[in-house]
């Protein structure tokens, strides 16, 4: 028999040193073993695993999947040390795939975005939200990745951001275009005279000072996208925060096709720039663009008719 808990520490130590994060994996497999005490058991079985994992009853399909998949790779982890230990197999509560389509944002729904962050209450949010949008719409950077962004990470006179220990633990080094330094500068100097002394060291800042959560840039976001009247193109494509993400990884293709570029070169450097670890990682941004298609298919026959 092996604790749980300080073999939930090690799994944890064990797992974070090969770069994973593990917040919510970390508060899952808490609660989990809590549960698993209550029961007054002293291993993992699998009718635990399925009873904890279809909490609440009401529950999504595909949070119950999620649940049971984060307990079977704790329970891998403890079989190798507790034989006795039981897995749930991979066919109990498979998970349904359900990938949202991207919501590629045009130039003028970023323009509405902006005029909309007129109507926030204070001065400083309307600074920080027009500054924050486009600079996720011109980077491709995940919206944590900014918010953990510090003042240090930006280097005006070189025109670079550093983005530290991402995804994976990856720290990659973003170029930036003149105007978005330019935007960046104004921004660091006017946030300077709306709030002179911030508590945090982070480059966007809260009313407090403060970095800014997670949660709230989203509620925020989401509430300029219904006032800005952008609407859901299907009951899959809905306006995400995330897909800023995305449409600038579509815009930077299209562009690279209708300059005649070497797409196939590209890729590489669009993915390390937006901090995939392999190109096929990118791939799938790219897929629900039509007109993105459409070049690589008008190209496609060129080469074929030169090639004929």
């Amino acid at each position: 028999m092996i604790p749980l808990r300080p073999a939930l520490d090690d799994y944890l130590t064990m797992r974070r040193a090969l770069g994973y994060k593990l917040q919510r994996t970390e508060k899952l497999l808490a609660n989990f073993v809590g549960f698993v005490e209550v029961a007054a058991a002293d291993r993992i079985t699998i009718d635990l695993a399925l009873s904890w994992a279809t909490l609440p009853a009401e529950g999504d399909a595909s949070w119950w999947s999620s649940r049971l998949t984060v307990v079977r790779a704790f329970a891998r982890y403890l079989h190798t040390l507790d034989p006795a230990t039981e897995v749930p197999a991979t066919d109990l509560l498979p998970a349904r795939s359900h990938r949202a389509v991207p919501y590629l944002y045009s130039h003028e729904d970023i323009a509405a975005l902006m005029v909309t962050a007129e109507t926030l209450r204070f001065p400083l949010r309307v600074l920080t939200f027009q500054t924050l949008i486009p600079l996720l719409a011109v980077t491709g950077m995940r919206v944590g990745e900014a918010i953990r962004l510090d003042r240090n990470d930006l280097d005006l006179g070189q025109g670079v951001l550093t983005v530290r220990l991402s995804k994976f633990g990856k720290t990659r080094e973003l170029p930036l275009h003149g105007s978005t330094v330019d935007a960046l500068r104004y921004y660091l100097r006017r946030r300077g005279q709306l709030n002179p002394k911030p508590k945090a060291p982070s480059l966007f800042i809260s009313l407090a000072g403060t970095r800014l959560i997670y949660c709230n840039v989203q509620w925020t976001f989401q509430r300029l996208i219904h006032e800005a009247g952008l609407k859901p193109r299907s009951g899959a494509c809905r306006p995400r925060l995330h897909d800023l993400r995305h449409s600038f990884a579509v815009r930077t293709l299209i562009d690279a096709y209708r300059a005649d570029a070497d797409v196939a070169a590209r890729l590489p450097l669009l993915s390390t720039y937006l901090g995939h670890v392999h190109p096929a990682r990118t791939y799938w941004y790219l897929s629900a663009a039509p007109e993105l298609l459409a070049l690589a298919g008008k190209r496609l026959e060129r080469s074929l008719e030169e090639s004929s």
